[in-house]
């Protein structure tokens, strides 16, 4: 019995805009997250989706909300679908992070398995509860076509179980744009992606990405390691 999900990346919410470490910090999509999350809401009018399952934080519902309006269907929220808990991390700019905790942070960015959280969550517990998460719902659901709202890191940690990559391949796991849209089946304890992170339903303008400096730079030095 094959099992169809579909696993999209909250819309631009507050942290995204100003750069700001934001985990379990619970703020709501910005105004082109709304936009964002309309053209994904589009985008997957006419795709089968018997149940809509996502992360208890407000990004992800606002997120799902729109999704659930023209499919007609109820949202079901899951704690243990949150974001990494950043601990002190919470609420910092990412160059106020740099600056404070530089060995932490340059674990994060060239050795994120590794990464514990100051007074939040290692990485590794965290995979372990996204998957544990994740795999209730397949399970619960078996045969039907689910969509997850969930968030970047969690994205990329699931997609290290699904492709059976260890956790330590997460650095080769690019971040994906927010509502970027990932597809894959389960079937016979096996799993298949079929679309991994994309986001062709937005243009220059309503990408969050394609907006920011840092993502010029990151984009640049991902290439370059994936060509090493």
């Amino acid at each position: 019995m094959k099992t169809k999900f579909i696993i999209v990346r909250h819309a631009e919410a507050v942290g995204n805009k100003i750069r700001e470490f934001h985990g379990w910090t619970d703020e709501g999509i910005t105004e082109k997250g709304k936009l964002q999350a309309l053209r994904v809401a589009e985008r997957l009018k006419n795709v089968p989706v018997d149940v809509i399952y996502s992360s208890s934080m407000k990004r992800t519902m606002e997120t799902a909300r729109y999704i659930s309006e023209v499919k007609n269907l109820p949202i079901i929220p899951v704690d243990d679908l949150k974001e990494i808990n950043g601990g002190l991390w919470e609420g910092m700019t990412w160059k106020d992070l740099a600056k404070k905790y530089p060995d932490e942070y340059d674990i994060w960015e060239n050795e994120p398995h590794l990464c514990q959280m100051p007074e939040g969550e290692c990485m590794e517990g965290f995979q372990q509860r996204i998957v544990t998460a994740v795999m209730r719902i397949l399970e619960k659901e078996a045969g039907k076509n689910i969509l997850i709202v969930t968030h970047g890191t969690a994205i990329k940690v699931l997609l290290c179980h699904l492709k059976e990559l260890p956790l330590e391949d997460m650095v080769k796991i690019p971040w994906f744009d927010n509502t970027a849209v990932t597809v894959g089946s389960w079937e016979n304890g096996k799993f298949e992606i079929e679309v991994e992170g994309d986001a062709s339903h937005l243009d220059d303008e309503t990408s969050t990405f394609k907006n920011q400096e840092w993502y010029i730079e990151y984009k640049k030095k991902f290439l370059e390691s994936e060509n090493v």
